[in-house]
């Protein structure tokens, strides 16, 4: 059994540094560049800001914020309206699944394990795919936000950290909408709600923004990879702002298969920021 357990994971690394050092599948290609089509039964997407020209030819750090189960789907249809290469880091419960996980893999997305030998090969998959020129797009939050007024969460610094040792462009993306595709829980309020949305088709808003300006951090400083990602949240919370402009406190759509805490989760409760960060 320890055998076979450690022939698996050999093989999905093996695949998966084949994966991170070529470019992705062209079909997914062709998808992504066509992902508002793709979308248009299940709402109107519309993707505002851009990604310079010169930052398009990779290596690149795209943060969006994490808002339900249907926004994945949403960030890579923006990220090929505006011409770049979509490529996420998955879980490996995700890419481990039927289908969807063989999927997910052919179309460059690279799998992240816990525990200390498969985080290490992890990031060797990171530190290749970025060497290749990736476009590698990371929740920071590591979950969809459970924060009540669903403003972006803090999250963990794995994303600052890529950031601050390879000296990569982060681009902080807001987005807003997705949530009311797909509901949060309970297979049955996930499929009813994703098919009503054939006929609610709500407004799927994508915001890029410019570089995060994560000036004078260091990668090996302490502090300053926790420094970057509330530099990271930052952006994407006053960015997330306008695009929610008449929900500011709340959303609108009512999913009552999402938790609730009793308190706010999120980095800056309510979207408000302060004009200057550490």
């Amino acid at each position: 059994m320890r055998g076979q357990q450690a022939r698996a994971a050999a093989d999905w690394f093996e695949r998966q540094r084949v994966s991170a050092t070529q470019p992705t599948w062209w079909f997914w290609r062709w998808i992504i560049k066509r992902g508002r089509y793709v979308l248009a039964p299940f709402g109107h997407l519309e993707v505002t800001g851009s990604v310079r020209a010169d930052l398009r030819s990779g290596p690149l750090l795209i943060a969006p914020n994490h808002i339900g189960n249907f926004d994945t789907f949403v960030i890579a249809a923006a990220m090929g309206t505006v011409g770049l290469d979509a490529r996420f880091l998955v879980t490996g419960g995700i890419m481990t699944a039927p289908v969807v996980g063989p999927l997910l893999e052919r179309s460059g997305s690279l799998r992240v394990e816990r525990g200390k030998t498969d985080a290490a090969r992890s990031m060797e998959l990171v530190d290749l795919a970025l060497h290749h020129g990736a476009h590698l797009c990371i929740y920071q939050e590591g979950r969809v936000t459970l924060d009540p007024g669903m403003w972006p969460e803090r999250g963990k610094t794995g994303l600052a950290r890529i950031a601050l040792k390879h000296q990569i462009p982060v681009i902080p993306v807001a987005q807003w909408g997705a949530h009311e595709v797909t509901k949060y829980d309970q297979p049955k309020a996930m499929l009813t709600s994703t098919l009503s949305a054939t006929w609610r088709r709500p407004t799927l808003r994508v915001h890029f923004g410019e570089p995060v300006d994560l000036s004078g951090l260091r990668a090996d400083r302490r502090g300053d990879a926790m420094r970057a990602r509330n530099r990271i949240a930052a952006a994407q919370t006053r960015l997330l702002a306008p695009l929610r402009a008449g929900e500011p406190h709340a959303p609108q759509f009512v999913d009552e298969t999402r938790p609730v805490p009793d308190r706010p989760t999120a980095a800056f409760p309510d979207g408000q920021v302060p004009d200057e960060l550490p």
